[in-house]
Formats: structure tokens, C-alpha cells, sequence
């Protein structure tokens, strides 16, 4: 019979899942785990006896310290883990690595219960911690707080398992579907400008996510349109840079663009054109990671890069997670491989666009040319203005068009809503797959 699960297990693992956050950005390629021992005591007063519970220990693991998190909470408790709980977020290994079994250490130090969020997803020690803990005579409880534990670590166990990175897709979209507005055209400039669909608070927490990310995913549209960073703007401390990658088919970058300018080893673009073009030697003396990518489509008009190639040859480099930042299209390439595992989608309060056959004034297109709208389609916000754009694909120029976009999006079952949360006046929708 399992053991039952208590309050103070609950309260106390919630502890060890704060201190396992401390090392994101700082444990990849390990998990992100987190450790506390707790010592019960017992003391007999007025006539009763009154249980005191004593955090003697805690630690959380960082890649370069190489020390797991058990080995750190159980150096900082010394011999008062004799007798005590152990709470960790992470099965404990049960083999030798870069350090011995961890296993091993809380036997030594005589703990007597262990209580853990989840069974390591690695299959070398996947179940074994827990069998040799138990052989050894002490008591076991598993899945307190697992599903957040289970969340800390999506992208090791994706990884580990099959050695790409976990990817997900980040995007901020109106009310109305589009993931920019349209771009407004001033008299005194020329050029487009789009505005921020999202609040600052949303903005501070792509930073965050862009922080617990080992790899940005952008396509080569997005830095020619926006001629963004990418970059980890959050202040918080991580190991290695976040690794900036661009597929680019035909090379388009330019040296002059705000990301060439600013590399610094953490530049990676995958392209389909020659390495030893002059073009290609200026890029890569400036600092970018040039890489010749498979590609999918047999003619040269339709070749595309093989997403699910790129993704192996990051996972070959230990990235264990990947933040999808980009445009419709490279949107629409990664739904089609089926090589999105989570969606992450900043509504914001806000329409860009009005429904095919009305103006962006509200008067009725002409009735000489009748057009069936789309359920997922809206017509351009405004005809003195560049378009919105949609979160999938490009926009469809006519109902054929329009029928293609809507049967790529039909062949997919309905996701999964994981968390609703609101940010600022935003709302943000985290999203799977149900098999994923």
C-alpha cells in the first residue's frame, strides 16, 4: 500500500521546488533539482507531544559546482541527516557519472525516508534510485507535486529520452488571431513601424522564458523585418548564452544587422547556400556559426530546411530546450513536422483586423465581388497600412488559399489547455498536444 502523502510533504516539497528553480539557466544539460533534509523531532510537554520539524539542509544543483542537489543539502546538514527526510525534486541516480550515486550518499548518511516529486526520466537510472533506497531499508513516497516538478523538467526529460531539444512555441497574438499588427505608414517616414501587441509585464516574462531556454528559433523573415537581439534581457544569471539561431535558405543576412553585430559565440544560422561564398567568409569573420542544413523538398524552388535535422544536430550539442520566436511561416513549417511540444500565446486585449468582406471603416465590399470568408482568415486592418499577420502560414490571397491554410490546422486535434495565467492586461495560454 503506497504511503500517504502529507501536508507538511506537500509544504516541504514545494520548498525543494523554489530552491530547484534557483538553478535554471545554471544546471543545462543536468535537470534543474532541488533538495532539502528536514529533521522531526519530538518533545513531551503539558501532557502532550509536540512534533518540531527542522530544515537541517538544502541545496540545488548548478552543471559547473557538479555536485547534485542531495549532496549539497546533505554536506550543509551533516550528521543531523542522520534520521531525517529527504525531499528532492528528481528521483536520485543510481549510477556514476560526473559524481557517484547519489544513492549511495543518503544511505551513508543514514536518512530514513525520501520523499520525491518524480521518477528520473533518464532510462539508465529510471526507477533503479528508488528500488536501491528501498533495499536498503528506507521508506520511499513518490509523486508529491509531480506535475510542477514534470514542467521544471520538460525539456531533460525530452532530451534525454530522445535527443532533440523540447520545443516550444512562443507567440503574441491579438484577439483576433494575428501575431503583429499592421504596420502603420507615417508621411515623414517611409518605412513601416509595428507596435507591441503585448504589455511590458508579457515582455518581462518572455525574458524569463527566453532565460530557462538553452536555444531561440527564429527564420530569417523575422530578422529581416524586425532586426531584433534576441537575446536573455531577464538579469538573471545562466551558465552558457542563450544560443541565437537562424535558419536562412539563401544566406539573406546581412553583416550589418543587429545580430551579426552583436556575436559573441552564441550565433548559429542553418542555410542551404554555399559556405565558401564571399558572403558566407564576411559572416562567419564576424563571428556567426555558418552550417550546411538538409534540406526537404526535391526541387531547388521548393527547398526548405529539414526542421527535424536542425533540431537533431542542437540536441547533439546539448541543447535541451528550444523557444520557437518567428514569423507565419517558420510557424507553419514546425506544426507540419510536428516537432512543436508545447504552444505558449500572449493574448493580448486587442484587434488588428476586420472580417473579410467589410472595411476597416465598416462599409461592405463592393457586392459585384462577393468573396465566402474564412473562419480563420480576416481581411487586412487597414489598405493605408502593411497587414497583420496570421500565426500560421502566409495570407491567403484567395478562398483556395484559404482552404489549404484551414485543412493544415483541421488535421490536428485539439489542444490541450495546461495553464491559464494572467500577465499584466494579458492573458498567457500554455498548450500541448494531448500526445505530447
Amino acid at each position: 500500500m503506497p504511503a500517504a502523502i502529507t501536508d507538511d510533504d506537500i509544504r516541504f516539497m514545494e520548498h525543494a521546488l523554489a530552491l530547484a528553480r534557483k538553478g535554471i539557466g545554471l544546471a543545462s544539460p543536468n535537470p534543474t533539482v532541488g533538495c532539502i533534509i528536514v529533521r522531526n523531532d519530538e518533545a513531551i510537554g503539558n501532557n502532550r507531544t509536540v512534533r518540531n520539524s527542522e530544515i537541517v539542509g538544502e541545496g540545488f544543483h548548478q552543471y559547473d559546482g557538479r555536485d547534485h542537489a542531495e549532496i549539497v543539502a546533505l554536506k550543509t546538514s551533516g550528521e543531523r541527516a542522520r534520521g531525517a527526510t529527504l525531499y528532492v525534486t528528481l528521483e536520485p541516480c543510481n549510477h556514476t557519472g560526473r559524481t557517484g550515486p547519489c544513492t549511495e550518499a543518503i544511505i551513508s548518511a543514514g536518512i530514513s525516508r525520501v520523499v520525491a516529486a518524480m521518477e528520473d526520466p533518464n532510462p539508465k537510472n529510471s526507477g533503479r534510485g528508488f528500488e536501491r533506497l528501498r533495499s536498503a531499508g528506507i521508506e520511499v513516497v513518490t509523486g508529491v507535486c509531480e506535475p510542477a516538478a514534470r514542467q521544471l523538467n520538460e525539456g531533460f526529460a525530452k532530451w534525454i529520452r530522445t535527443g532533440r531539444p523540447f520545443v516550444t512555441l512562443k507567440s503574441a497574438l491579438t484577439l483576433d488571431g494575428w501575431l503583429a499588427l499592421p504596420a502603420q505608414k507615417s508621411a515623414a517616414r517611409k518605412n513601416a513601424r509595428r507596435e507591441w501587441i503585448t504589455s511590458e509585464e508579457s515582455r518581462a516574462e518572455v525574458q524569463r522564458m527566453r532565460h530557462a531556454s538553452d536555444a531561440l528559433l527564429t527564420g530569417i523573415g523575422t530578422i529581416l523585418a524586425d532586426d531584433p537581439l534576441l537575446t536573455d534581457r531577464s538579469g538573471l544569471p545562466r551558465r552558457r548564452k542563450l544560443l541565437r539561431v537562424i535558419l536562412d535558405s539563401r544566406l539573406r543576412l546581412s553583416p550589418e544587422s543587429r545580430i551579426v553585430q552583436t556575436a559573441d559565440d552564441d550565433l548559429l544560422v542553418f542555410t542551404l547556400a554555399s559556405l565558401q561564398s564571399p558572403k558566407a567568409r564576411q559572416l562567419q569573420n564576424a563571428g556567426v556559426e555558418l552550417v550546411r542544413a538538409h534540406s526537404s523538398g526535391a526541387r531547388f524552388a521548393c527547398r526548405r530546411i529539414d526542421l527535424s535535422s536542425v533540431l537533431q544536430e542542437l540536441g547533439r550539442r546539448d541543447i535541451l530546450s528550444v523557444l520557437l520566436e518567428a514569423g507565419p511561416s517558420l510557424n507553419a513549417s514546425a506544426l507540419a513536422a510536428s516537432v512543436i511540444d508545447k504552444f505558449a500565446l500572449f493574448f493580448a486585449p486587442k484587434f488588428a483586423a476586420t472580417p473579410i468582406g467589410q472595411s476597416p471603416a465598416g462599409s461592405s465590399r463592393s457586392a459585384s465581388r462577393p468573396r465566402r470568408p474564412s473562419s480563420r482568415v480576416l481581411h487586412r486592418a487597414a489598405s493605408s497600412a502593411e497587414p497583420a499577420l496570421p500565426l500560421f502560414g502566409t495570407l491567403p490571397a484567395s478562398p483556395r488559399q484559404s482552404s489549404r491554410a484551414d485543412r493544415l490546422l483541421s488535421g490536428f486535434p485539439a489542444l490541450r489547455i495546461l495553464s491559464v495565467r494572467q500577465i499584466g492586461p494579458d492573458v498567457l495560454l500554455e498548450a500541448a498536444f494531448p500526445n505530447r
